[in-house]
């Protein structure tokens, strides 16, 4: 949690030993690369860096996601992939007897990692479950939808995988099992009673465990998952601009929601991060200043668009003024979507 973006005069990499990364909006959007991933990551691993992917989206098994990922050209291994579908499978073996039936609510992937664990997955309240496990699944609807609140309202333990209310795509952001879980306790009117994935701290530090890192890197495109699952796991964090945070919702992040560091992208890890200077109430960062006029940040100078973000953080995060002043925004190319 900070109060400004923090600087670093050597690079991230190798200063942190394990670079813990989110994937849609990271590495890849959709069925699209995100531009220079591969690479950076890439030179990430030259420079002894070791990488843990860490995801969501339970619609893909660790095998399916390292195969998706060598597919963009990101080096990986299942072994150094952890879904949140793996997490929830692995809370109710440790809550349940083996062999205990349990409502799946999601892709085939989740109904795989649930038998995997001795529990049986079953798509029918009828069959009186447990537990109801939810996940998303592009295939997910209204009779599933159906099954799970029958199966709650009899009394069955509701375990989310997630709550991310948007998946990025090269249309912009699309309904997340956030949103699909949302329709689901409409219907109960009860929230789940447990949520695996990010925000919740216990994938940042299974893969890291795992891992045996010493000074773990969270990097993400998402505040109130990636970068708020790091404050909550006590770990630093890199946010970048690729997928689905615009500036003016980086500029009204709470507290438990802001970056250690902010990039453009994954070569962010490859890079010093510059200074802020103080100057009065105005905040510099590279060949730009940030200032409140007239209860807006008034940007001036030129430069890397990035350090104009830098800058207008570190006097959001301070004065509590968070809107930007349209002209000066717009010449600093602090766009509405940044991509």
């Amino acid at each position: 949690m900070t109060s400004e973006p923090l600087a670093s005069p050597d690079p991230l990499v190798p200063a942190y030993d394990l670079v813990l990364l989110d994937l849609d909006g990271v590495v890849y959007i959709g069925d699209h690369a995100v531009p220079h991933a591969a690479e950076a990551l890439s030179a990430a691993r030259d420079a002894g860096a070791g990488l843990h992917f860490v995801t969501n989206n339970a619609s893909r098994r660790a095998p399916r996601v390292a195969e998706r990922l060598r597919g963009f050209g990101v080096a990986a291994t299942e072994d150094e992939v952890i879904t949140s579908a793996q997490g929830a499978a692995a809370l109710l073996a440790r809550q349940l007897p083996a062999g205990a039936t349990v409502l799946v609510v999601g892709a085939d992937a989740l109904v795989a990692e649930i038998s995997d664990v001795g529990l049986r997955p079953t798509r029918s309240a009828d069959d009186k479950p447990a537990a109801v496990v939810q996940g998303y699944g592009r295939e997910v609807g209204w009779e599933q939808f159906v099954e799970a609140a029958v199966a709650i309202r009899r009394g069955a333990q509701w375990v989310a995988t997630n709550l991310d209310l948007t998946l990025p795509s090269a249309r912009g952001p699309v309904p997340g099992n956030g949103s699909l879980v949302a329709a689901v306790a409409a219907a109960v009117d009860r929230r789940p009673d447990v949520v695996v994935g990010k925000p919740e701290p216990a994938l940042f530090r299974q893969a890291s465990q795992r891992r045996g890192a010493a000074r773990p890197l969270v990097v993400g495109d998402r505040l109130d998952t990636d970068i708020e699952g790091a404050v909550r796991a006590e770990m630093p964090s890199l946010l970048v601009m690729t997928g689905v945070t615009s500036p003016a919702e980086l500029l009204a992040a709470p507290p438990h929601q802001r970056p250690s560091y902010l990039a453009e992208d994954l070569r962010g890890l490859l890079a010093p991060h510059p200074e802020l200077r103080r100057d009065g109430e105005r905040a510099g960062c590279g060949g730009w200043w940030a200032e409140s006029a007239d209860g807006a940040i008034r940007l001036t100078g030129d430069g890397e668009r990035i350090d104009a973000l830098r800058a207008a953080c570190a006097i959001a995060w301070t004065t509590g003024v968070t809107e930007l002043d349209t002209d000066s925004a717009r010449a600093a190319g602090l766009v509405a979507s940044w991509t």
